[in-house]
């Protein structure tokens, strides 16, 4: 299997916990220094990568959250994988989010619900599900939510803001978090399956991001409404995902109960 994005937050998770399901995994990533580099908007780069690894799966896991990357990389990158994926006959796995929906439904987001994105990322997460739906009927997109680490975990970014005392944390702007090992152990359980189409898989939780950075914490953090263009309860209904798989998909009250501060 290639992990694409393997050198992110998640993609190292990915790559550590595979043995354990016994998958052989090729980490390739932006970052220099972690596994294979990797250019995911070259084409010619990600066809390289595939024809020399001959990969009976590919997990496309890379993105870029904003900035002037942030399409390159989240669509014409999408593309490239999947067109490669493709010629190869390796299945594709693909990571999108659950901000391509913009929180206005008033109940959690099934798999059939239509995306809905308000933010620019939000957007090219969209255009990438559409672009791998369209081009290969057996792929599967997977939407989850914020990752975190939880207690004696490698803190995530989510984990080092609510312990931050200069962060404002939204109130009303709901998310289903997941831990990250779960999330890892869920993703290479579907690598190896046969879904196709679009899952979502997240956290057994709904809670807003000022409740999760006071559960991380321990403590008060500093609220505030979100701003019009943000997203607002974006939470994900999982229940298809946890009739599928063996893996635990966690909540964040159980994760943090009795902790006080991320990591290790």
């Amino acid at each position: 299997m290639v992990v694409v994005g393997g050198s992110g937050y998640l993609g190292r998770e990915v790559c550590r916990v595979a043995p354990e399901a016994g998958v052989d995994a090729v980490q390739a990533g932006h970052a220099s220094g972690v596994g294979r580099a990797l250019e995911i908007r070259d084409a010619a780069e990600v066809e390289r990568l595939v024809a020399q690894t001959s990969p009976d799966a590919v997990l496309n896991l890379a993105y870029v959250q904003d900035g002037p990357d942030a399409w390159g990389v989240n669509v014409d990158g999408a593309l490239n994988v999947a067109r490669s994926a493709g010629r190869h006959g390796a299945r594709l796995v693909h990571v999108s989010t659950d901000v391509v929906f913009d929180g206005r439904k008033g109940e959690p987001y099934v798999e059939q619900d239509t995306p809905s994105p308000c933010t620019a990322y939000g957007r090219s997460k969209a255009e990438a599900e559409r672009i791998v739906l369209m081009g290969a009927s057996d792929a599967l997109v997977v939407r989850t939510s914020l990752i975190v680490g939880g207690v004696g975990s490698e803190p995530s970014k989510h984990e080092l803001a609510a312990v931050d005392p200069s962060f404002t944390f939204y109130e009303d702007e709901v998310r289903s978090p997941i831990q990250v090992t779960d999330l890892a152990r869920a993703l290479l359980e579907l690598v190896a399956g046969d879904p196709s189409g679009v899952l979502h898989v997240a956290g057994a939780d709904d809670v807003s991001r000022a409740d999760l950075a006071e559960l991380i914490r321990g403590d008060p953090v500093r609220r505030a409404p979100a701003p019009p263009e943000r997203p607002l309860d974006c939470s994900l209904d999982s229940s298809q995902a946890n009739a599928l798989l063996r893996t635990e998909l966690r909540g964040v009250r159980t994760l943090y109960r009795g902790s006080h501060g991320p990591g290790p």
